[in-house]
C-alpha cells in the first residue's frame, strides 16, 4: 500500500497536466459548434475538398459534421491519440524507472516481492488513468450540454468517451510489456511517441483499404469506431475482445519477465 500511495503521489502532477490538455482540447473545439452548426453547408464544402484518406485520418464524417455527435467523433480522434500517449508513457516508465532514476538497489531490498511492487504501479497507474477520464467526462460534458442546441444523449456520449479509458488501458498494458525487455530506458518519450504515431498511422492510413477489416486488429485506435457507436450505440465485440486480450497477455507477460529479469542501476 505505501508503494501504492507513491506511485500515486509521484503522478499527481502528470495527471494533472495531461487531465487538463485533454480537456482543453476539447473545450477549444467544442467552443467552435455553435458556430460551425450555424454555417453546416459552408463547413461541409470546405471539409469535402478534402482527400478521403485525410478525412479517415481526422475522423470526418460529412453526413453528420455538423450534428454534436459527428462534430465530437472529430475532436475525439486528437484526444484519443493524446490520452494515448499519456497511457505509452505510464506503462514504459512504471517498470522501468528505477532503473533509470538509480533507485533499483533502494526499492528491491526491500521485503516485498517483485509481484507486489508490479501491482502496486499497476493499480496507481490505472488510479491515474481513471481519474482523468473521470474528470474529462465530467468536464466535457457539461461543456457538450452546454453548446448543445437539443438534448444530449448521456448514454452515448458515455460510451464515446468511456472508449478513451478502453484505449488508454491497451496502450498502458502495451508500453509495460515493452519495458520490460530493455535492460535499461533511458527515455521514455521518444519511443512513446514512436510506437503510438506508428500504431495511430496504420490505423489511420491503411484501414481503409480492401483488407480493413483485417488491418484494423493491428491498430488499437480502429478498434472503437466513433461513427459505429452513434449509429449502434454499442461496440465492435471482435474488436473490444481483441483489446481485452491485449491487454491480460502484456500484463501477464510484463509479471512474469520483470520477476525474473536482471535489475540493475544506471551506473
Amino acid at each position: 500500500m505505501n508503494i501504492f500511495l507513491f506511485e500515486l503521489k509521484s503522478l499527481r502532477k502528470n495527471t494533472i497536466i495531461w487531465t487538463c490538455s485533454l480537456f482543453a482540447l476539447a473545450a477549444i473545439y467544442l467552443s467552435l459548434f455553435p458556430s460551425i452548426a450555424k454555417d453546416a453547408a459552408d463547413f461541409k464544402n470546405l471539409l469535402g475538398g478534402y482527400p478521403q484518406a485525410i478525412r479517415d485520418m481526422l475522423g470526418i464524417q460529412l453526413d453528420s459534421i455538423a450534428t454534436l455527435f459527428g462534430f465530437y467523433s472529430m475532436i475525439f480522434a486528437f484526444i484519443l491519440l493524446g490520452g494515448a500517449i499519456q497511457a505509452m508513457n505510464l506503462g514504459l516508465s512504471m517498470l522501468s524507472k528505477e532503473s533509470r532514476e538509480r533507485t533499483a538497489d533502494f526499492l528491491l531490498v526491500k521485503p516485498v516481492s517483485r509481484t507486489a511492487i508490479t501491482s502496486s504501479k499497476i493499480l496507481a497507474s490505472l488510479t491515474s488513468l481513471l481519474l482523468t477520464n473521470a474528470v474529462f467526462f465530467l468536464a466535457s460534458f457539461l461543456l457538450a450540454n452546454a453548446v448543445n442546441t437539443g438534448n444530449l444523449d448521456f448514454k452515448l456520449f458515455f460510451l464515446i468517451n468511456i472508449t478513451l479509458l478502453f484505449i488508454q488501458i491497451i496502450f498502458f498494458s502495451l508500453g509495460l510489456v515493452v519495458s520490460v525487455f530493455f535492460k535499461t530506458l533511458k527515455s521514455v518519450l521518444p519511443l512513446s511517441l514512436g510506437i503510438t504515431l506508428a500504431l495511430y498511422m496504420v490505423g489511420s492510413l491503411l484501414a481503409s483499404g480492401a483488407d480493413a477489416e483485417i488491418v484494423r486488429y493491428f491498430s488499437p485506435f480502429k478498434y472503437f469506431e466513433i461513427p459505429y457507436i452513434i449509429n449502434h450505440g454499442s461496440y465492435e465485440m471482435p474488436y473490444l475482445l481483441t483489446g481485452l486480450i491485449i491487454t491480460v497477455v502484456s500484463i501477464a507477460v510484463s509479471y512474469v519477465v520483470y520477476n525474473k529479469k536482471d535489475i540493475h542501476a544506471v551506473s
